[in-house]
Formats: C-alpha cells, structure tokens, sequence
C-alpha cells in the first residue's frame, strides 16, 4: 500500500463535504440561543447560590452538541463512532437544583436540533420555553416563606409568644415543638406582612421567652 492509497480508502471517500457557510450559521444560532438560556437561567434562578460556572457551561454545551450532530448527520459510519465514543462518557458534576437538569436537556435539545438542521424549530420552541420558565418563576416569589424559632421558659411563655406572632403574620403553622428541661422549643413556618420582621423583636421581650430566631425558608411549599 502506497502513501496515496491511504488517501483513497473507503473511509475517508465516504466522508461527505461539509458547507463551512452552515457550519457557521449553525454555530451561530447555536451560540445565540445558548445566550439566551443563559439569560433565563439567571433570571429564573431562586436556589441559594448561583453558578456562573454552570449558567456558562450551558451555552458551550449547545455549541459542542451542534458540533457532533453536523458530524453525526454527515456520516453513517461516523455516527456509529461517534455513538460509541460518547457511551464511555460519565459526568460527575452534582446537580444541586431539579430545574438545573431542565436547563441542561433544554441545551442539549438544541444542539440537536440545530445540527439536524431545523433551526426555525429551535428558535420557536426556545421562546415559548423561555416565556414559560419566566412565568412560573415570577408566581412563585410573591410571598417569602420563614422559619421562626421560639425558645420559651414554659406554657405561659409560649401561649403568649404563639398569640403575639398570630396577631403580626399572615399565615402561621407549627412545625415541630420539642419540650426537655431547658423549655419548650417551638419551630414554625410564617408568611409576614410585607416583609415586616420587626415583630421577631416584640417576640423576644415577652416575658419568659429566651430567644427568637427568624431564618428564611427555601423549601418546596404550597399556597
């Protein structure tokens, strides 16, 4: 076998031109919707700490993906390789919200679909994805959930303090209460007036009560 018949094998034969022109409109689109799930990561965002790591990696994730499915789409052979390849992949990074693993499929889904050449497709199902995810973002952070511990010396410091915090909330519901010879410790979830805390100061001048802490809640709730 001759230099030149490496260059003439059935393999490198069967690998079809590639258009440089779509390559880079493809890119393009792919870049400016990963932009802009970027931009809705950020905006939607309500754990207890952002990551630009994470928000970037999303729109490099839309590009690699636009990358391989051009590779894929423009060989069989190729694609059975590039299957097989990618099967050994493991990803060990810790997702630490559900709707981080939305934002990641939602990457992934339009890389594909932009390297299968359905660009219109993405843009549309992009924006009503977007629309949608700023929607039920915006409801959710109308009324900020808290936890209020109490500390109180014994039962009449704790009906009072339990009267005084139902008069300044809105909504109030006992946890947990847990009684040993220390006192009674009372957990509770309030919803407050217009993000007025200054009632936690009334709470702790009530005669018995030795402590009251007020922490913000960033559990799953129900209205």
């Amino acid at each position: 076998m001759t230099f030149s018949d490496i260059f003439k094998s059935s393999f490198l034969e069967s690998v079809k031109e590639f258009s440089a022109v779509d390559t880079l409109v493809g890119l393009a689109f792919a870049l400016v919707i990963g932009l802009f799930i970027f931009l809705i990561y950020k905006k939607s965002f309500s754990g207890v700490m952002y990551s630009t790591g994470f928000a970037m990696s999303l729109v490099g994730l839309s590009l690699v993906t636009t990358l391989v499915i051009m590779a894929v789409t423009s060989n069989v052979v190729l694609s059975l390789g590039m299957v097989g390849a990618l099967s050994i992949v493991r990803f060990r990074a810790a997702i630490k919200e559900p709707m981080e693993i939305v934002f990641l499929f939602w990457a992934l889904a339009v890389g594909i679909v932009i390297g299968a050449g359905m660009i219109p497709l993405a843009v549309i199902g992009s924006a009503i994805i977007g629309v949608i995810l700023l929607l039920f973002a915006n409801r959710k952070g109308r009324r900020t959930p808290y936890i209020l511990i109490v500390n109180c010396a014994d039962e009449k410091a704790e009906e009072s303090a339990m009267n005084l915090i139902e008069k300044s909330v809105d909504k109030f519901v006992v946890k947990s209460k847990t009684v040993s010879g220390n006192g009674i410790e009372v957990t509770a979830e309030i919803r407050v007036k217009d993000d007025e805390t200054n009632f936690v100061n009334r709470v702790n001048d009530v005669a018995g009560v030795s402590g009251a802490t007020l922490v913000t809640y960033n559990g799953d709730y129900l209205s």
